[in-house]
């Protein structure tokens, strides 16, 4: 199979994984990768600046998808892909985050594979392990969280999700894709017990020029995000480990946005 190590190998696929935003999050595999290529076919949250980093001959081709408008459906995006690397184009697919992290990225890899091409796949830095980073927020804590662990706030709708025990003491959840729907978020997460006092960060941007760090309570997200007017990319962080963060080093002040809380 052709790797980033054979420089004359043609018609592959490199899913490539270009983190929460930050040109300098980037791996030194992925730049490799984003200067081999024929092809560029991007998300709709990818830094410019990112893009910038391939070939200015390559052609970029934005696949942007937004909450309930998609510019090409993911068969669509499949096709497109395989479609260019039949013509022995190096297709780099490119995801914001990590591709094997909500980026539909194994459902990439797998038409890939049964249409028998060559595929590789280049990890990223997640959005939540680089907007936590730079809220200096700690996921995980030897004295408060034991355990992390990842949701989406909008797949296949939440009614068919199970997220009992994910949240609570000693635990913490990571949400993402949550920002329409924080309210049903919280009141599912109060639902199976957890208490309405656990503290949330909502990190918006993270790693980006505008970024901001939001802390309240768990029954205050959803009256929170409207009152703040937050939108994506954004993800939500429920936990005791929220106590913890101090984002003054990049961020600036903490935003408090519950009255009387994180006095």
């Amino acid at each position: 199979m052709a790797t980033l190590l054979d420089p004359n190998a043609r018609g592959r696929v490199i899913l490539v994984g270009a983190g929460p935003g930050d040109p300098g999050l980037l791996t030194v595999r992925a730049v490799e990768a984003l200067k081999s290529a024929d092809i560029v076919v991007h998300d709709g949250l990818i830094d410019p600046r990112v893009l910038d980093i391939a070939p200015a001959s390559a052609q970029r081709i934005s696949v942007a998808k937004r909450r309930a408008r998609h510019t090409l459906p993911q068969e669509s995006i499949n096709a497109l892909i395989i479609a260019h690397v039949r013509t022995g184009a190096i297709v780099v697919r490119l995801k914001g985050g990590d591709p094997f992290i909500f980026g539909r990225g194994g459902e990439e890899v797998e038409a890939v594979r049964a249409a028998g091409l060559p595929v590789e796949v280049i990890p990223g830095v997640s959005a939540a392990l680089g907007c936590a980073a730079e809220a200096m927020l700690p996921l995980t804590h030897r004295d408060y969280s034991s355990a992390v662990s990842f949701v989406a706030g909008q797949c296949k709708g939440l009614a068919d999700q199970d997220w009992s025990g994910l949240a609570g003491k000693g635990r913490t959840l990571v949400i993402y894709m949550g920002v329409a729907t924080a309210t049903d978020i919280a009141d599912k997460l109060m639902r199976d017990g957890v208490a309405p006092d656990m503290p949330v960060a909502t990190l918006e941007r993270g790693t980006l020029a505008g970024a901001r760090a939001l802390r309240t309570l768990l029954a205050d997200l959803g009256a929170m995000m409207e009152r703040e007017k937050v939108a994506s990319p954004a993800i939500i962080v429920v936990g005791e480990v929220v106590d913890l963060s101090d984002a003054q080093d990049r961020l600036g002040r903490w935003a408090t946005v519950a009255e009387g809380t994180f006095a």
